[in-house]
């Protein structure tokens, strides 16, 4: 059975290594803002999740299984709430979204216009 959660454990804590590793590539490879905060908060909320996942299992159960579960609750509820006001905040300024080619593609104003690069 221990075994068993180690493997499982691991399994977790790699996965979040993965998701992690993977935002960090995005954060640096990605052509725009908006793309950028969506690798973020994937690292933030699914990367972070699964390895503190990983490290309750490590920890079995404990104050420390009940301190990282807080912690999860509070990342799974600021990190997705931050990164909508960061894009809101953003959008609302006036940044507009590039595609591929780093072209700023049509976006929709506020008053309803089609605004084309």
């Amino acid at each position: 059975m221990e075994m068993l959660l180690n493997g499982l454990s691991w399994a977790l804590l790699m996965g979040g290594c993965f998701f992690i590793v993977t935002g960090g590539v995005g954060l640096l490879r990605l052509p725009d803002v908006y793309s950028r905060m969506h690798a973020a908060g994937v690292t933030d909320t699914l990367g972070a999740g699964l390895f503190l996942g990983g490290l309750m299992i490590q920890a079995g159960l404990s104050l420390v299984t009940a301190k990282l579960v807080l912690i999860l609750i509070f990342i799974l509820f600021t990190s997705p709430t931050a990164t909508y006001a960061l894009a809101n905040a953003l959008y609302g300024g006036g940044v507009k979204p590039v595609d591929r080619d780093r072209r700023h593609c049509e976006t929709i104003d506020k008053r309803g216009e089609s605004s084309k690069p």
